[in-house]
């Protein structure tokens, strides 16, 4: 990459969510140089308002989509052990209906879906009785047990862009892609500082617009084109309610519409339950769970839970929209997953890779795939590498270990913030800790578990910026502070802010 006044790029991604940040990485990785933007935060749409699931897709074997689910249950250990600090494996159960699918049909499907699978940590599935400490109401005396994964989707974003990062890349967030064009072999990207306003021009061999629900939208706006396919965009909406059950297992309900719901320990105290498919018909910044939404999951809980829900029990909320790659008919719910490029150039230079639907378990598949629709344009690109290289601070051998060694070494850290540090940072951890002796050389302590020196990390590596960046998307504390406490924190960052432009000010005078 050029240093002068406006950089040359090999390859540009514009989106900061997981299929972009999986591009970078990965590109990076194989010695391009790498430049990517993302308007917002990095995975403040799709990417943070999943279900927070490594899987296979059990339902998506009625609909046949024998790929897909073979090809996410291959990453599914794959991603186990490269970041075995934000994801661990989870085990579901599936109350049995017969008036929806008989036992034979259930049994089946969980022997397909070992059968696919290339298992070499997690356990086969089994057939349960129910008994007398099950939270499930007594019509349900037969369970179907199977493993899956559990995730920390907007942690994941954020370390593939740490990996890009590592590997030479250029992380721009808050910086909006206003137009793309072709010039004499090269991208001409322009980009916009939202926070500033100010611009700026920066060049790139290949483009790739990997904007999730905006991918068709980007043509028209920042192309200057005709997009060749739409995506159709389906509102998935989430609600987290004080914790149902002490167990830790996760529950999959079907219900009479064929659709299932999942209910997943979250957060210690919490539970999350979800997901819907709502068609969306305007645009992806306007999106909010409905009434109907929340009437919905409390119904599909309700039939199934002993405790009883209502409205007033939940505590939390996120819907996020998903953009699926299929004619707009049909159930959203049978509506494929899988994901398709469109790739096209200028008589063999400047060529423009997008990337239509995914799901987030399968997004180094999708990033690889990607890289080698590229290769043509790049021959002195590296071979694939992300299968077995850990993510940052996924480079430990058992979270077991980890948090012992955390033990040895800092015997005055809380128990609960040990383990929040092991399971968010693993061994990104010795950053925030460094040189700490003691609990209060973590600095200021703005509520449930967040000091100081965590923030300070937080903002100079992993690109935080507000107080919704730290409390929802690089941890998910907002569930656990108080309104005075958030309060604090956003007084502070913004005292941060402004000590910050002083300096810079001073600075330029002097």
């Amino acid at each position: 990459m050029s240093q002068g006044s406006s950089a040359t790029y090999d390859l540009y991604v514009v989106g900061g969510g997981i299929n972009g940040a999986g591009i970078a990485a990965d590109a990076a990785g194989r010695g391009l140089a790498v430049g990517l933007c993302e308007m917002n935060d990095l995975a403040s749409a799709t990417s943070s308002a999943s279900s927070k699931l490594i899987h296979g897709g059990l339902r998506y074997l009625e609909q046949g989509e024998f790929r897909l689910v073979r090809e996410a249950l291959g990453e599914r250990e794959v991603l186990l052990r490269k970041a075995p600090h934000i994801i661990r494996p989870m085990r579901f159960r599936l109350p049995h209906n017969p008036k929806l699918r008989s036992a034979m049909v259930i049994q089946a499907g969980m022997l397909l879906y070992d059968r696919l699978a290339r298992r070499t940590t997690l356990p086969a599935s089994e057939t349960l009785n129910s008994d007398s400490a099950t939270p499930l109401r007594p019509e349900f005396n037969k369970l179907f047990e199977y493993s899956d994964a559990w995730v920390d989707d907007a942690r994941l974003v954020v370390l593939n862009a740490m990996a890009a990062r590592q590997a030479g890349a250029v992380i721009s967030t808050r910086t909006q892609c206003i137009s793309a064009a072709r010039e004499q072999g090269l991208w001409t990207i322009r980009l916009r500082n939202v926070a500033e306003g100010n611009e700026r021009v920066v060049y790139s061999r290949a483009l790739v617009n990997a904007v999730g629900p905006w991918v068709s939208r980007f043509y028209n706006h920042q192309l200057k084109e005709t997009a060749p396919k739409q995506v159709r965009l389906v509102q998935g909406s989430h609600i987290v309610v004080p914790r149902l059950y002490s167990g830790d297992e996760a529950y999959i309900l079907q219900h009479s519409d064929r659709r299932i719901v999942f209910v997943l320990p979250y957060e210690g105290r919490f539970s999350l339950i979800g997901t819907t498919d709502l068609e969306h018909e305007t645009t992806p910044e306007t999106i909010s769970i409905t009434q109907d939404e929340v009437e919905y999951l409390l119904m599909v809980v309700n039939n199934h839970f002993l405790q009883q829900l209502n409205k007033d029990d939940v505590v939390h909320s996120f819907a996020g929209i998903r953009p699926l790659v299929c004619a707009n008919t049909g159930p959203a719910q049978k509506a494929s997953r899988d994901y398709e490029f469109s790739l096209d150039d200028d008589q063999g230079e400047a060529p423009l890779l997008s990337v239509f639907g995914g799901k987030i378990t399968t997004y180094r598949k999708l990033a690889e795939a990607a890289l080698n629709k590229l290769s043509p344009y790049f021959c002195d690109m590296r071979p694939a590498w992300t299968a077995d290289t850990p993510l940052p601070g996924g480079d430990f051998s058992s979270p077991a270990e980890l948090l012992e060694s955390f033990s040895q070494h800092y015997p005055w850290l809380p128990e609960e913030l040990k383990q929040r540090y092991c399971r968010s940072y693993g061994t990104l951890s010795q950053q925030i800790l460094l040189y700490c002796q003691q609990l209060s050389d973590l600095g200021q302590h703005f509520g449930a578990g967040l000091y100081q020196r965590e923030v300070e990390y937080l903002i100079e590596q992993e690109w935080a910026l507000t107080a919704e960046d730290i409390l929802w998307r690089r941890s998910k504390l907002g569930l656990h502070m108080s309104s005075r406490e958030i309060k604090a924190l956003q007084e502070y960052l913004q005292k941060r802010t402004q000590a910050c432009i002083r300096e810079l000010i001073e600075a330029e005078q002097q």
